[in-house]
């Protein structure tokens, strides 16, 4: 769902709905989020200098997004 059809949903629900019930609305779909979450295991120390390498090494080629650039990509997903 792109940001802004979300931020239609939210500007609907602040209009139609009681405080009392946005906060119920809020605390349930919270919980909800948790429930879906995968726990993440904390990578090894191995796995964050490889990640940092490779990312050096595509910044050195060039290959990266600047900040626009991805919120950008973060919008249209």
């Amino acid at each position: 769902m792109s940001t802004a059809t979300l931020n239609g949903l939210r500007d609907y629900l602040y209009d139609t709905l009681s405080p009392a019930n946005l906060i119920w609305l809020g605390k349930q779909l919270t919980e909800y989020g948790y429930m879906q979450e995968k726990p993440q295991k904390p990578y090894t120390k191995e796995e964050l200098k490889a990640r940092i390498e490779l990312s050096e090494r595509q910044f050195a080629e060039g290959k990266y997004q600047d900040f626009d650039e991805a919120m950008d990509e973060l919008e249209k997903a």
